[in-house]
């Protein structure tokens, strides 16, 4: 597949829909692995960073899984194709900022990634649009079993498996979710969350996971404790408590903000959409703020003219690297500006 195919459409996971999908947008579970044998990533030299991408790159293609995979080589990619895959979740950006033999491999409807030679030799994950947790444990515990069937991983009796940052030791996993949280930010609740998060142990990050900054109202959840604790414990902690309690809190707080200030509300969505169908220029920034707005606009029933996928495809195609890529060059960031506005005018116009 070539990646300016990609830029071009939606992540096909991201058209579905799920439970609590008002709130949670999508789900995610990774696990980091190592190889046997083998030095952790910074110790490695490139002549063995080669031999690890060559053995889990074949293994993983020649798995038995019901849709085809695809290799990327990320070390040969261009600057903006590695920032597109950033941006389509399918490599982190330290993957696609850092250098030597790497790669990852992709499930063609890209529910499924594997990076090779990230952190650990190798992190894979799966996702599922809302909260789909136990559906994404399922699929990649699979996967794990099938490839640890054709590869040795750096496994300990008593502290399970191996990975280069002693916070993923044990189990490896990462089970996270991205929420959509912009009635707890307008109440002035955010931070109450933030602190609550913290006391258990999990962590809050951006849009595009760590070291991202959280704009547009959404965030990443996920856990910090991988030692320890079951990776199913791990799942169903969160999806039968953590994720429903959060749901809770910000359906109270738009119910608050509808019954107590309904002209304000109705205000900034309504004023929101207008901006997004008018602006000459947008901001990658100001953009994911206003679509925030809108898409609470949605699911209060505010708005009812515009599917909530267009809304979850807009935040791809209005991404730096997509807008480049479908352009076909670079781009100055004025040009960006007026370029993402074209595509959002586009995508809400009035039939």
């Amino acid at each position: 597949m070539k990646l300016t195919e990609l830029s071009k459409q939606p992540s096909p996971w991201l058209r579905e829909s799920g439970p609590l999908s008002e709130v949670v947008i999508s789900s995610r579970i990774r696990l980091a692995r190592n190889l046997a044998d083998y030095e952790f990533k910074p110790c490695l030299t490139p002549e063995r960073k080669k031999e690890i991408l060559e053995i889990i790159k074949n293994a993983l293609l020649a798995l038995p899984l019901e849709q085809p995979l695809f290799f990327i080589d990320v070390e040969e990619a261009a600057p903006l194709e590695r920032d597109l895959l950033a941006e389509r979740y399918l490599i982190s950006l330290p993957h696609a900022r850092s250098d030597g033999p790497r790669g990852v491999v992709v499930a063609q409807s890209e529910h499924f990634s594997a990076m090779i030679n990230e952190e650990d030799h190798l992190r894979m994950q799966v996702f599922a649009a809302a909260q789909q947790l136990e559906k994404c444990f399922e699929q990649i515990n699979r996967i794990d079993t099938l490839l640890e069937s054709k590869v040795q991983y750096a496994f300990h009796p008593r502290y399970g498996y191996l990975t280069a940052c002693p916070t993923n030791l044990g189990t490896g996993i990462r089970v996270s979710v991205m929420l959509h949280l912009p009635a707890l930010k307008m109440t002035g609740q955010i931070e109450k969350f933030f602190n609550t998060a913290r006391d258990c142990n999990l962590a809050v990050r951006g849009l595009f996971g760590e070291g991202s900054e959280a704009v547009g109202d959404f965030y990443q959840l996920s856990n910090q404790v991988t030692l320890g604790v079951s990776e199913m414990e791990i799942v169903e902690n969160f999806s039968a408590t953590i994720v429903p309690k959060i749901v809770d809190y910000e359906r109270v707080a738009r119910r608050k903000l509808l019954e107590e200030t309904p002209e304000a509300i109705d205000d900034k969505i309504q004023r929101s959409l207008a901006i997004l169908r008018s602006a000459r220029l947008v901001s990658s920034q100001e953009a994911l703020i206003l679509l925030s707005h809108v898409r609470l606009g949605i699911h209060t029933g505010r708005i009812t003219d515009i599917p909530l996928s267009k809304i979850n495809e807009l935040f791809l195609y209005i991404q730096p690297a997509h807008l480049q890529m479908q352009a076909g060059r670079s781009l100055t960031p004025d040009q960006r500006d007026s370029l993402r506005a074209q595509i959002i005018r586009t995508a809400l116009s009035v039939n």
